[in-house]
């Protein structure tokens, strides 16, 4: 198994994201549908707080073992009330299926116990998103329901599977 480092957003990081957030491909699995400048990006960066509480959301970026960044991870939509936040991770093509997203979500699961103290994760898995179902699954999110019509790539609508992890 691959093993990597979760680490803050850094300005080098800015033509990953940029690569990440304008691939109109992954538009479809999650809430991004638009381009985004590298001017907005920037100052995403640069205004991130690293604060789940203040933020809602911390987004992580995915180093290999060669201290390449190899994806991103977002834990967000966070709810301190009810202890929960939903999860988002995109791996780049040429690192997909070598490990990096296991390791990387096993990581936040443990971030997100014992920092955090959640009670839950959950992620939106697209029903035709196989791989994405079978890592979750992996790890341990369970399936919990099917939302039909979900996510719009622009053109249809396809249904969602909520994927849960129970944390304590």
């Amino acid at each position: 198994m691959k093993h990597v480092r979760l680490r803050a957003m850094e300005p080098e990081d800015l033509d990953l994201l940029y690569r990440i957030e304008n691939d109109s491909q992954l538009w479809g699995v999650g809430a991004t549908n638009v381009p985004y400048s590298r001017y907005l990006l920037h100052e995403y960066i640069s205004n991130a707080t690293g604060d789940i509480y203040t933020d809602r959301q911390v987004r992580l970026m995915i180093e290999n073992e060669e201290g390449q960044v190899v994806g991103i991870a977002d834990v967000m939509n966070f709810d301190p009330r009810h202890l929960r936040a939903e999860l988002g991770i995109v791996i780049e093509r040429a690192y997909r299926r070598q490990g990096y997203a296991t390791d990387a979500i096993r990581q936040i699961l443990d971030y997100a116990r014992k920092v955090l103290h959640l009670h839950q994760l959950y992620a939106f898995v697209g029903c035709d998103n196989h791989a994405s179902m079978e890592l979750f699954s992996k790890v341990g999110f369970t399936r919990e329901e099917e939302l039909k019509d979900w996510l719009y790539d622009g053109k249809d609508y396809h249904s969602a599977i909520v994927m849960q992890y129970l944390l304590n």
